[in-house]
């Protein structure tokens, strides 16, 4: 069974669509299965890392192949160009989502 948070993206450019290029319908898939399987942090840098090689119009051809938010390709180029590519430990900063239900608690 596959894990839902891996799912793989199909994409939906119009040269997957049409089948018109085998080669690069394969490039698109396998750009997809590599993705599937990143952190997101991890996945944004290739993201822009790949929006940054196609040079003028990256960003939105990246977000179509990837299915990523264009925001999310901008910032993986930002973060690309700044050259922060590795920090040791956590992949999000502290304090991030739901607050435990211990602390939720009124006490009467």
């Amino acid at each position: 069974m596959e894990d839902p948070q891996h799912k793989r993206h199909v994409c939906g450019c119009a040269t997957c669509r049409n089948w018109t290029d085998p080669a690069m319908v394969e490039y698109h898939a396998a750009i997809n299965r590599v993705l599937a399987e990143l952190n997101e942090r991890d996945r944004r840098l290739l993201a822009g890392l790949l929006a940054q090689r196609l040079g003028h119009g990256g960003i939105p051809r990246i977000t179509e192949i990837t299915g990523l938010s264009r925001k999310t390709v901008q910032r993986g180029c930002r973060e690309m160009a700044a050259r922060r590519l590795r920090t040791v430990g956590r992949i999000r900063r502290r304090g991030g989502g739901r607050k435990r239900v211990e602390k939720k608690r009124l006490r009467s």
